[in-house]
């Protein structure tokens, strides 16, 4: 007996890959490579299966008209047009809550890595330069003030890490969290203004674009570092290159970048900044993790059981 049809419309990860063609035929992006064989393969198709990266336009979607799940591998979602799958009746899921830890640790990770210059602490010792006399003084981290823009679940597992750094905490989101103990900022400048680090977990999107500019970056001054554990798209990163070359800012940590994975080179060679290659959640546990929860909601997807984690605008509808 042949597999249900499956599409892929991003490289998968191998643990979610495999899960997938242990039930499914996974074609990988034929709506790309072979348009013309797609468009004979499409009515066949009864699940998509994508990443927090991956394009599901609405001119797809009309293609799939049989699907019945669009599983995202992460959870952020944005370039997924979720209007138009709700239109064609397809849900949408994502992987919510289990990459949280390792989220909020490695925002952590660049705090300290940037205040304390890790990395150029490494390279110091690695190139023999010690013996030619002290690195640099770095910034103290504990009783430091951080900021977070986007205050869910990452971001409050990110100010309970802080508070054992004994960081008082602000925050900026759509609206305050009454009950979470913390100051709040209604604009991210007004955050930025009185932060030592800000950091950036809001979701991407057209809604969040360019969210953190050239105001909010010279808001953050001289003094001032940021972290974006969040999505390239939230950061202008023009204006964030021009605030680190011209001291408007004293330095960023950078897990996400507006073209990944191609990383303008002028970041490559500057002192205050960290870049490390959209690795928040990559730890074994946790890709395992999110790899069992997005072949779960394929799974149910297809087979018409309730989906375990649907993006908060099906969920609502679904109800």
């Amino acid at each position: 007996m042949s597999k249900p049809d499956v599409l892929a419309v991003a490289k998968l990860h191998p643990f979610y890959q495999k899960a997938l063609e242990s039930v499914y035929t996974v074609h990988d992006r034929t709506h790309i490579t072979d348009p013309a064989a797609f468009a004979a393969l499409a009515p066949r198709i009864v699940g998509v299966a994508g990443t927090g990266e991956a394009s599901v336009p609405r001119s797809l979607l009309a293609q799939v008209s049989n699907a019945k799940v669009v599983s995202v591998f992460g959870v952020g979602y944005d370039g997924v047009d979720v209007a138009a799958a709700i239109e064609h009746g397809i849900p949408v899921t994502h992987t919510p809550d289990v990459l949280t830890d390792d989220v909020a640790d490695l925002a952590m990770g660049l705090v300290l890595s940037v205040g304390r210059t890790i990395p150029q602490a490494d390279q110091f010792v690695r190139a023999g330069q010690w013996p030619s006399g002290p690195i640099a003084l770095g910034r103290k981290v504990s009783g430091a003030r951080l900021g977070i823009v986007g205050l869910g679940r990452i971001g409050k597992a990110i100010a309970q890490r802080a508070s054992g750094f004994g960081m008082s905490i602000a925050y900026t989101a759509r609206s305050a969290k009454t009950d979470s103990g913390f100051k709040f900022f209604a604009t991210p400048a007004e955050l930025a203004a009185n932060v030592d680090f800000l950091v950036v977990i809001t979701p991407g999107g057209a809604g969040t674009k360019h969210l953190i500019n050239a105001d909010v970056l010279k808001a953050l001054g001289p003094r001032g570092f940021l972290i974006n554990v969040a999505r390239g798209s939230v950061v202008d990163e023009e204006a964030l290159i021009a605030a680190l070359q011209n001291g408007t800012i004293a330095g960023a940590g950078l897990d996400v970048f507006a073209n990944e994975p191609n990383v303008p080179e002028v970041l490559w060679t500057m002192n205050n900044v960290v870049l490390t290659p959209h690795m928040a959640s990559a730890t074994h546990e946790t890709r395992q993790a999110m790899a069992d929860l997005a072949f779960a909601n394929m799974q149910a997807g297809t087979s018409g059981q309730p989906l375990r984690t649907p993006v908060p605008e099906c969920a609502a509808l679904l109800k």
